[in-house]
C-alpha cells in the first residue's frame, strides 16, 4: 500500500513555528498536499497534549482522525477534487543535549506511540528529566543509546 506522509511535524506550541500550527490547519494542509498520515507533533507539551485529547478520536490501530464536527468543518474550506481521508499518528521529538566520554552530544530522536494512554505515561516520565512545558519540542539530556 503507497501513501504520502509527513512524520516530522510541530505544533504551535513549539518556538519559532506559526501559532496557527493546529490540528485543523494540519488537517487542511495534508488534504491540499495528498498526503494521507501526518504527525501530531509535539505530544509531549501539555497543552498540545490537551487539544490531540480533545479533537481527535481512534481510527485505525495506531492511528487517528479529527472528531467528524471539525472535519466537516474544515472540509468546507477543501476544495472537493483534494478531499481525501487523513491520518494522525501521534508523535513528538525530543532535543537531547548532555555529555559523554567528556563531549557534549547533541541528537534529535523522533518517537511515534499509538495511543494517548502510552503517550501520557511517557510525558509524566519525561516530566520527571526536564521541562517539557516550555517548549513543544523539549531539550532533555538524555544520551539516546540509553532508555531512560
Amino acid at each position: 500500500m503507497k501513501f504520502i506522509a509527513d512524520l516530522h511535524i510541530h505544533s504551535k506550541f513549539s518556538i519559532a513555528t506559526a501559532k496557527n500550527l493546529d490540528l485543523e490547519n494540519l488537517y487542511i494542509a495534508a488534504q491540499l498536499k495528498g498526503i494521507t498520515v501526518i504527525g501530531t507533533g509535539d505530544f509531549t507539551h501539555p497543552g498540545w497534549f490537551a487539544e490531540l485529547k480533545e479533537k481527535l478520536v481512534p481510527a485505525e490501530p495506531g492511528l487517528f482522525k479529527l472528531k467528524d464536527k471539525i472535519a466537516e468543518i474544515c472540509d468546507k474550506v477543501v476544495p472537493i477534487a483534494c478531499r481525501s481521508k487523513v491520518r494522525f499518528i501521534l508523535s513528538c521529538e525530543i532535543s537531547n543535549i548532555y555529555k559523554k566520554d567528556g563531549r557534549v552530544r547533541k541528537n534529535h530522536n523522533l518517537i511515534f506511540i499509538p495511543d494517548l494512554e502510552k503517550a501520557e505515561s511517557l510525558n509524566k516520565k519525561l516530566d520527571k528529566i526536564g521541562n517539557i512545558k516550555s517548549d513543544g519540542r523539549p531539550i532533555l539530556g538524555l544520551d539516546a543509546k540509553k532508555p531512560a
